[in-house]
């Protein structure tokens, strides 16, 4: 077996660990030759924490992100090209072999890894004089190591867990088991609460997670363990500390950088079209439509789009749907170029699979969150058409419907003040359904509210999954993952035949480097 060699440089005032073959190990030197000379002040110190709300991410939510959030989930279609492994998501047929299933695994354990070096590093700088910013920092780092260790649970189930990198470098064996996913959730939740004690109240820089940040994943971590008692109990402090609120503007929120951080986001990933590939958002370039892009970029490749099952999950009245969705008659007077000089209209009637000015994929539809449009609008992008606008991993919203269905719990069906209350302060933003609020709950209506709520937002996979098989499979199995044709519609039905299917294979070329990851799993604690 090949020696993994992991290189740690310091890039831009950043911590950066590049790594090949065994990612989740993400080994360091152990000739650090920076660490003596740097994190000798706050700024530096926050410079490398900078690096873990970005770049490390990027794999994962440049693709994968909507691939496994929203493609196994039946919001949106994938291209059959091999940027999204030819459709294998929109179907179930997803491989070990696919670029995806690697690309998404690297990046989770990058982020992982780079939190834990950081973080190994800090705690050997730290000192009396020097503990108020190293303790947040310190903090940061376990913030982000948590949210990988959950993201990537969620997403492979039993996996390897690399607390100390350090210590690993040192050791003969190169060959790590997959743990039980209950234990690997508990290590997050466990990160979760470390963090939660040292951060602050409030971000000492916009988009820097806080205390209620941790406390908020903490209810989200216990949501998805049925534990409803302790979700309900972390989601109503996040509430009780009145430093949260829905942003007025939900269409804004993902369309304008100027909306970034804003008083509903507690964890957002941070951006910066200056940054070019793999520092900006690129979901402009891969869900905008061809020819809103293409004049300034030659990009917007209409690649992922919703299904026509989420837009027809939308309640008739539920302003979500044109906050979220590109369809027939969207207008944008200030997206303007060379195809569009008098703005942006999205016309689904020409027989064309997209002219000019007429848009014909599958749905007849585009997804409008994480699209800014072109050069026009005064967006700073990136020379692909990349953006600065922020990936939302929890909003306040998200906190909210966590609570109600934490009060449920369950039951049936719940009538409860308080969860009916934080319920319908989502259901009910900005005017939505004329304010007239929902009177009774149950797991239904809660998921079907979270659908529209957090569409595209790559999280409703997740919510599919921990409704257990049964259901699971109930719910895929019934959607409309077809295509409009000149006749009607092209009915295409996905089905899955067991458990496994909830769930990425681990990729292939770290089952080769690692045999273990091929064994059952084992406990962690």
């Amino acid at each position: 077996m090949k020696k993994i060699h992991i290189t740690y440089l310091l890039v831009s005032s950043a911590t950066i660990f590049s790594s090949c073959k065994k990612d989740f190990l993400d080994r360091p030197s152990l000739n650090v030759p920076t660490e003596d000379t740097y994190y000798e002040n706050a700024q530096e110190v926050q410079g490398g924490t900078a690096y873990l709300y970005n770049s490390v991410w990027y794999d994962y939510s440049d693709k994968a992100f909507h691939s496994v959030g929203e493609a196994l989930a039946g919001n949106m279609i994938t291209e059959t090209g091999p940027n999204y492994d030819g459709g294998s998501f929109n179907n179930f047929t997803v491989l070990s072999t696919d670029g995806l299933v690697a690309s998404a695994w690297t990046s989770l354990y990058k982020v992982a890894g780079n939190s834990t070096m950081l973080y190994r590093v800090l705690e050997r700088k730290r000192t009396a004089a020097n503990a108020s910013y190293m303790d947040v920092a310190i903090a940061e780092c376990r913030f982000m190591r948590a949210a990988a260790y959950f993201t990537l649970a969620r997403t492979y189930k039993d996996i390897p867990i690399v607390e100390d990198p350090i210590l690993l470098a040192t050791t003969t064996s190169e060959d790590i088991p997959r743990y039980l996913q209950k234990d690997v959730l508990r290590f997050a939740l466990e990160e979760f609460k470390a963090a939660s004690e040292n951060l602050p109240e409030t971000p000492y820089q916009p988009g820097r997670v806080t205390k209620y940040s941790a406390i908020g994943m903490m209810a989200k971590v216990y949501l998805y363990q049925k534990d409803y008692e302790n979700a309900k109990r972390m989601a109503n402090m996040v509430i009780e500390s009145g430093k949260y609120d829905l942003y007025p503007n939900y269409e804004e929120m993902f369309t304008s950088s100027k909306a970034n951080n804003n008083i509903e986001s507690l964890f957002a990933l941070q951006w910066i079209a200056s940054g070019g590939y793999g520092f900006a958002n690129a979901v402009n370039v891969y869900a905008a439509p061809g020819t809103l892009l293409k004049p300034d970029f030659n990009t917007g490749y209409s690649s992922i789009y919703p299904t026509l099952d989420i837009l027809n999950s939308y309640a008739p009245n539920d302003k979500r749907r044109q906050w979220s969705n590109m369809e027939h008659g969207f207008f944008r007077a200030n997206w303007k170029n060379a195809n569009f000089p008098n703005g942006f209209t999205y016309d689904t009637t020409g027989t064309d699979y997209e002219t000019t000015t007429k848009f014909r994929n599958g749905s007849r539809a585009n997804s409008l969150k994480y699209v800014v449009g072109p050069k026009s609008t005064g967006e700073a992008l990136s020379d692909n058409g990349s953006s600065s606008i922020c990936t939302y991993i929890l909003r306040y919203a998200d906190v909210l419907l966590i609570y109600a269905e934490a009060v449920l719990g369950e039951a049936a069906s719940t009538a409860d003040a308080s969860a009916l209350a934080a319920f319908n302060k989502v259901h009910n933003r900005q005017g939505n359904f004329n304010n007239v609020p929902v009177t009774s709950l149950t797991k239904d209506i809660i998921l079907k509210e979270r659908r529209a709520e957090f569409a595209y937002e790559g999280d409703y996979w997740f919510d599919i999954q921990r409704q257990g098989f049964v259901k699971a499979k109930q719910i895929i199995e019934a959607q409309e993952r077809g295509s409009y044709t000149g006749s009607g519609i092209n009915s295409v039905k996905a089905t899955i035949s067991s458990e496994s299917q909830l769930f990425l294979p681990i990729p292939q070329s770290q089952v080769l480097a690692d045999p273990l990851l091929a064994q059952p799993p084992v406990p962690y604690y």
